[in-house]
């Protein structure tokens, strides 16, 4: 009965479509949620997202801080990087701030995972595809500061990292001013 109170005030103002899904979620896990809901609404979560609660509740399940969870206006997705890498035990002040998406996240936090040195790619003027291509020649041990550089877009460092595999000479190509296409020749 308390359960239900406690739901209804929580779905107050929510999408139906929403409620729906959280209500999915409640009988996927197989734990009493109830206290965690109870700390969302004492702690004035409960005006988030319900996607944003679900994580929160996943986390505080595992009784990981949810600080990092909550100082930013997260989407769901950013909180799910942010969780996955709390129950890893990284160091998710590297990524959890807003001025990174949740793919950029991603990335960094399978850097971390593979212990690569982050801080070459954990910047906020790349995108998630050129932090993919920094991040995957740091796993094959690639002299990655040929073309982590913030000029070339991800499908030139993609070509200068194909070529960097191949062993080609791609000191050649590795001025911006060439686009992939040429690269790629």
């Amino acid at each position: 009965m308390k359960a239900d109170i406690l739901k209804s005030y929580l779905y107050k103002g929510k999408d139906k479509n929403d409620i729906k899904h959280f209500e999915d979620f409640l009988k996927e896990i197989n734990f009493d949620v109830q206290k965690y809901i109870e700390y969302v609404i004492y702690n004035n979560l409960d005006k988030l997202d319900l996607k944003c609660i679900k994580e929160i509740i996943l986390a505080l399940h595992k009784n990981l801080n949810i600080k990092w969870l909550i100082q930013y206006e997260f989407d769901p997705l950013q909180m799910q990087e942010i969780r996955l890498g709390l129950e890893k035990g990284l160091d998710v002040s590297i990524y959890a701030r807003p001025e990174f998406g949740w793919e950029e996240m991603r990335q960094i936090r399978w850097g971390l995972e593979d212990g690569l040195d982050v801080s070459i790619y954990a910047k906020p003027e790349l995108d998630w595809k050129q932090m993919q291509r920094i991040r995957l020649g740091l796993e094959e041990g690639l002299d990655i500061s040929v073309y982590a550089k913030t000029e070339f877009d991800w499908q030139q460092m993609g070509e200068i990292r194909f070529g960097l595999e191949k062993e080609n000479r791609c000191i050649i190509y590795t001025r911006p001013e060439f686009d992939w296409e040429q690269m790629e020749k």
